[in-house]
Order: C-alpha cells, then structure tokens, then sequence
C-alpha cells in the first residue's frame, strides 16, 4: 500500500501531477484512473491578471475552480472601504467546492497574482463524486481542512499578540506550500504585501512592517524579491504556539483505507 508522508521529498505520485492531484495525495493515496479522472476534470484552464476578481461577491456561482498557479484570496469589503481577507489561496486549492449549493456568493475571490485556474462544472464534480469515491473523500478532507484553517485563524485574531498572528501565518504558509511541492528547503515564494499580511489579521500595514523587521533582526526569517525563508521555522512557531496537526497532512485513518481497498477488490 502506498503511503504519503511529509518527510519523504516526492511522496506524491509523479512530482509534475498538477497541484490539486498532490494536495490530495497527503490524505489519500490515488489510484491512476483517479488521477485521471481528476485531472481531466481541470485540463481546461483560465488566466486572469494580477489584483482582479475571479468570482465577486453577490454573483451566481457556476463552477468550483481549482487553483493551479499562482496566489488568490476569499475577501470581504465593507462598507467603510476596509477589507477582510478570510483566507489565502495557492496552488492544489479548490475554491468553493460545495459552491452549487448557493444562490450568490457571499464572499469574493481576488488575485493576488497573475494565477491560471481550472473551472470545473457542476455535472463533473457530480461525477467525480460518484464515480470516485477516492477522490471524493479527499475532496471532503481538503474542505475540513479548510474549515480547521478557519478555526485556527478565529484562535490566532482572538487570542494571539500581533507578533504570535504573524507567527502563525508564515508558519501555516510554509506548510501548505510544503504540501504541494512549492518549498526548497524552508524557502517559498511569497508574493504577499504588508497590507495583504495585515487585512489578514487585523493589522496595519506598519504593524506587520514593524513586526518583519523585528523577525529579521532576531534572524528568524529572510524576506527578498517576493520570497521568504524560514531561518528558525521552530523559533516561529514557538512564538504562534502554532502546531501543524490542524492542517491534517497526516493521511486518512486506516480504517477508511481498509474500507477503500475492500471496495476495490471487490470490483
């Protein structure tokens, strides 16, 4: 049986499968008609401009889109020109899978760079569901972990400083990235402003401008040409309290393994 753990450097199937494909393949191991099927789905491709809306907020939905390069945000504006950013998007991230549920959006997604996505149509999802239950318990698994990112980001804007804020986004970065192949090292890119770090958690731009500066100088990160290094990725997360067991890369308990491979050997 094959097993995808964080430790191994390509654990995924084949190291140039699209993002969505290796994010999956940290819950459960994929079989190659998955893959297929998965990846078929997202063959069709968008582009879109840096700083432009993908879906705005009171449209109808009409496709799940899988982010496959590139970085986007969920983001509300309010009323006094202020905006919220909910959560960020990278590469294997699906946005919005349970979105045909809804009559309008009740968020925005925004790039934050020139990204291409993958629209897929409610009829495909449908039949992904159906015809791959692999697949569609790892969907599942993809939107509780977006749901446990929520949870911790409630934790961090309530009861964490503005330096353990920080702390704990850069180090939550770091492992999504990671998840997907987008790390080298401690390294990834990060394309991010000071604004968009403080719309994220309640902060001024000369906040987090200050708080980066004071990480830089206790030689806890490296910031230059859009990318960041965690220096001491156990300094950072001493800072946050920040534990990675949230974001669930452990793999699928063995009983749902157990349960999927029954089901395939009996077809």
């Amino acid at each position: 049986m094959l097993v995808a753990t964080l430790s191994d450097r390509e654990w995924w199937p084949v190291p140039n499968r699209n993002p969505l494909t290796r994010k999956l393949w940290n819950f459960l191991p994929l079989s190659e008609p998955d893959r297929t099927a998965l990846e078929s789905l997202a063959s069709k491709e968008e582009c879109f401009a840096s700083h432009v809306d993908i879906v705005a907020e009171g449209s109808v939905p009409r496709s799940v889109f899988v982010l496959l390069e590139g970085m986007a945000i969920r983001y509300r504006n309010l009323s006094d020109g202020t905006r919220q950013v909910i959560t960020f998007l990278i590469p294997g991230d699906v946005c919005d899978l349970h979105v045909f549920l809804l009559k309008t959006m009740d968020h925005s997604i925004g790039t934050l760079t020139p990204v291409r996505i993958a629209p897929v149509s409610r009829d495909g999802m449908m039949d992904l569901f159906t015809c791959h239950p692999r697949v569609s318990a790892a969907l599942w698994w993809s939107s509780l972990q977006e749901e446990a990112m929520l949870r911790e980001r409630i934790v961090a804007l309530g009861r964490r400083d503005a330096r353990g804020r920080i702390a704990y986004l850069l180090c939550e970065l770091f492992w999504r990235h990671r998840a997907v192949g987008l790390t080298k090292g401690r390294s990834f890119s990060l394309p991010l402003t000071q604004t968009e770090l403080g719309d994220a958690l309640g902060l001024s731009a000369v906040h987090v401008n200050r708080i980066l500066q004071d990480f830089r100088k206790h030689g806890l990160i490296v910031m230059e040409r859009r990318k960041l290094e965690l220096v001491s990725l156990p300094g950072l997360q001493k800072i946050a309290d920040f534990n990675e067991t949230y974001l669930h890369f452990g793999g699928a308990p063995k009983e749902l393994t157990d349960y999927f491979e029954r089901l395939e050997s009996n077809r």
